[in-house]
């Protein structure tokens, strides 16, 4: 990659890096909205159970399926 592409490339990135930064703003508000209604907060378990065991045990389920279609594939086609 010459030197004008990679400034191109790096521009673009700065750019899009300062709108999402730019457009993320309002999710750092201290303030409240009309009608904000939040509800209880979640525990550790609660987190680490939905946003780490969940994805992780759906993950192992898609593969071992794919691994189970797979090999009956490959037995039929010997």
């Amino acid at each position: 990659m010459d030197k004008k592409n990679a400034l191109r490339a790096g521009a673009v990135t700065a750019g899009t890096t300062l709108m999402m930064l730019l457009m993320t703003s309002p999710a750092l508000a201290l303030t409240r909205d009309d009608g904000d209604d939040p509800g209880p907060g979640l525990s550790i378990a609660d987190t680490l159970g939905l946003y780490v065991a969940a994805p992780i045990v759906l993950f192992l389920v898609i593969a071992g399926l794919v691994m189970v279609g797979d090999k009956s594939r490959k037995q039929e086609s010997k």
